[in-house]
């Protein structure tokens, strides 16, 4: 029972080539990376720059170009919906942020390249007016991106670049445990407004050209537990106190029974 439940090199090791004899799946070359489209409940980061300083107070809450790094750190770092919910905007039910001089602008669907192009050309267009008027740059990003892992290593945890690799997820996480499941890995992900909940092996080379390969923001990755865990060998001194264990309890039973059937024929010998 415990050999049969010890986890080996098979069941852990990643980038394994996809064969019959080791049962690990292959998967079609689907990798066609999308950037991510704006939710309603997203809430973004848009920075005004210009060389004209009072456009820059105006739309930047006052802090002037100098400090744009300092107002990113305190929003990543606070921990408290205070200083986020100053600094961003939050996408309504009905698709749309609230945008000091502009107004309501729809942009759920939009990419953040297609929102910061939109956003330029809305506040180019209101201010060309001005007279001294000078080009404007929009900087936009999706404030708390994150996806989590629920299972035998539970968490959340933030997406800070545009791709993120699965790998690059599981070393955030400190890798998974030996216990992990890798071969039933179940991802729950929104696409195109629909839930939808996909099962893949890890432990596949193949998965690297997949829709697997990259983490959504609010992806939840779901790993179970293999079987056996109870009864595990994790190491080769685990393996050898087993057997030592097991071949000692054998030698027990074996003494109790050969004193029992010599004490029988010595005491009730056959006629």
């Amino acid at each position: 029972m415990a050999f049969a439940s010890c986890v080996t090199s098979k069941k852990v090791n990643y980038l394994q080539e996809p064969t019959k004899h080791n049962k690990i799946p292959s998967y079609a070359d689907t990798l066609d990376y999308e950037e991510y489209k704006l939710r309603v409940g997203d809430r973004l980061y848009i920075y005004v720059y210009s060389l004209d300083q009072n456009i820059m107070r105006m739309y930047n809450a006052g802090t002037g170009s100098t400090s744009r790094n300092q107002m990113m750190q305190q929003m990543q770092y606070s921990g408290g919906r205070t200083t986020n919910e100053l600094y961003s905007y939050l996408i309504d039910k009905e698709g749309n942020i609230d945008f000091p001089t502009i107004g309501k602008v729809q942009v759920l669907g939009l990419t953040t390249r297609e929102t910061k192009r939109l956003m330029e050309e809305q506040l180019s267009s209101l201010l060309k007016e001005i007279p001294g008027y000078s080009t404007i740059s929009v900087e936009v990003m999706v404030m708390q991106r994150t996806f989590s892992l629920i299972g035998v290593k539970s968490g959340r945890y933030p997406i800070d670049k545009e791709k993120l690799t699965i790998f690059e997820a599981l070393a955030m996480m400190g890798n998974l445990q030996p216990f992990s499941d890798r071969s039933q890995v179940k991802i729950v992900r929104e696409v195109n407004g629909e839930t939808e909940i996909k099962t893949f092996d890890l432990r596949s080379k193949d998965i690297i050209n997949s829709e697997f390969y990259y983490v959504q923001p609010n992806d939840i990755i779901y790993v179970r537990e293999l079987r056996g865990k109870t009864f595990g060998i994790t190491s080769a001194g685990a393996g050898v106190a087993v057997v030592s264990a097991t071949l000692s309890f054998g030698v027990f039973v074996y003494t109790i029974v050969a004193t029992g059937i010599n004490h029988v024929k010595k005491y009730y010998p056959s006629k």
